[in-house]
């Protein structure tokens, strides 16, 4: 893996219904989540977000089944990634294994005592954040 030191890294968890964005610190050790963005005008908010941090690196969420095969949905993913690519050709993208994020989402707001609509509202993000700190400590570990 390539480091991009001293720049933030982006990381999306793209489903059906929304997009969930987190963040991480200049340092690339910190995740933080950004929000959860409306499928239909996510693209909007992505800009938005790459004028205001600048990544040098996004990362995917690539939902891949639990024997490491990509699924439909992963298929669909990278469709989406490679027009990305050609969005953003000044940046670099990556996939990372995003399998069990969002049930490990899910169960840390359930552990939270969040309700049942914060939880929706949030999931993803959470999820996206998951995904970030997961790449962040492969970065840094290998």
């Amino acid at each position: 893996m390539t480091s991009f030191s001293k720049s933030r890294i982006l990381a999306l968890d793209i489903g059906t219904a929304r997009v969930g964005a987190a963040i991480s610190d200049p340092n690339q050790i910190i995740a933080q989540g950004l929000g959860v963005w409306n499928t239909e005008t996510w693209l909007n908010d992505l800009d938005d977000c790459i004028k205001k941090f600048a990544p040098s690196l996004i990362v995917v969420g690539l939902p891949v089944r639990t024997d490491g095969k990509k699924s439909a949905t992963a298929e669909k993913i990278l469709e989406i990634l490679e027009k990305l690519q050609t969005n953003y050709p000044y940046i670099n993208f990556v996939t990372h294994d995003e399998r069990f994020t969002t049930v490990i989402a899910q169960r840390t707001l359930l552990e939270a005592d969040t309700s049942r609509k914060k939880r929706k509202k949030t999931v993803d993000k959470i999820a996206a954040v998951i995904i970030l700190e997961s790449y962040l400590e492969n970065l840094h570990t290998n």
